[in-house]
């Protein structure tokens, strides 16, 4: 469900069953105070890192973020998903991210530097092989993370006519088209070398993108062109106030559903960062403590933020100040080896 009012059900969570997580796990939300409750737990594939949901919100699709690499389809019957047929080879490896889109699940795989494309049918199940792989090329001046290429996001853009996969290894962001389950590059854009891209977040407007770059602690603010299907940077902002005491990899950014703020997680850390949204700029208002170890991955539903925290084994949710964006801590649930959280 989306958000201006309508009321939220369920909150999906993937964690690394080689970790020690649960495998995937449903939870119910509180509407007003944004609490979950965990309802059980499905340990169907290995490392289901990262979820995604159909249109409707009647299937959970997962990546099995693994060597051999896989992708699997739930359907949502009750407080547990229950599996549709046995998990499908991506023909890539490690793939740590997924989307739905056009008849297609679309998997990017981090290990093998390639985007996959696995259709659906009528009733949404996969089929029994992918229909396409793309894969990327090229590297950066890493000398350990940017040997190649590293897929490690996958999505459509808010006109639905494109889809773009950010590659941390070669510090670039493809746009692709999508046609009879053939993925093609349409334009690759580069960032700053040596920057590595991890997740991308749309403005709500559709006319920005916000880069969130995993090697160097900052975002890329850039300008969205739906119609060429063309992503041009504009300016680039730390996510700390200062240099980082130790390890910092940011992780994951969503933005405010009105356009306000950007919101980013950034490991080793463990800060939430909150940006004001300044025209083609962002600006940072502050950091706060994300309530525990390694957060891996960030959702904003219903008025709150969610960040899911890898090492310490849980998830939390924060109430936002409606002047500042700043978020304020409210309560967590124990999930090991956290990894994701998405929202019906």
């Amino acid at each position: 469900m989306a958000d201006g009012g309508e009321r939220r059900r369920r909150a999906y969570i993937g964690s690394f069953t080689a970790a020690g997580g649960p495998g995937i796990v449903t939870a119910a939300v509180t509407p007003d105070t944004g609490a979950l409750k965990v309802l059980g737990a499905l340990n169907g594939v290995p490392d289901p890192s990262y979820l995604a949901l159909s249109a409707r919100g009647d299937m959970v699709y997962a990546v099995s973020e693994t060597a051999e690499g896989a992708v699997a389809a739930y359907r949502v019957t009750g407080d547990r998903p229950s599996p549709t047929g046995p998990p499908v080879p991506v023909d890539g490896n490690g793939p740590t991210h997924l989307a739905v889109h056009a008849g297609h699940v679309l998997t990017a795989n981090y290990g093998s530097g390639s985007v996959t494309a696995t259709p659906l049918r009528a009733d949404g199940s996969l089929a029994d092989a992918p229909s396409g792989v793309l894969r990327h090329a090229g590297g950066g001046p890493h000398p350990s993370r940017q040997q190649g290429p590293h897929a490690h996001q996958v999505q459509p853009d808010p006109s639905g006519r494109w889809i773009v996969s950010v590659d941390l290894g070669t510090d670039s962001v493809r746009v692709c088209t999508l046609t009879d389950g053939t993925l093609d590059v349409h334009r690759e854009i580069a960032l700053r070398p040596g920057s590595g891209p991890r997740h991308l977040a749309f403005h709500p407007d559709g006319t920005r993108a916000y880069v969130l770059n995993e090697l160097t602690p900052t975002v890329t603010t850039c300008r969205w062109d739906a119609e060429q299907g063309s992503l041009k940077p504009l300016s680039e902002a730390h996510v700390l106030a200062g240099a980082p005491s130790g390890d910092a990899y940011p992780s994951g950014v969503v933005t405010s559903p009105d356009g306000r703020f950007v919101w980013t997680a950034t490991r080793g850390e463990d800060v939430l960062s909150t940006f004001a949204v300044e025209g083609d700029a962002l600006r940072l208002v502050g950091t706060v403590f994300c309530g525990g170890e390694w957060p891996r991955a960030l959702a904003q539903a219903g008025g709150f933020l969610y960040v899911a925290n890898e090492r310490s084994g849980e998830v939390n949710w924060f109430a936002v100040d409606p002047d500042t964006g700043l978020p304020r801590y409210e309560g967590s649930i124990e999930v090991p080896a956290a990894s994701c959280v998405i929202f019906d």
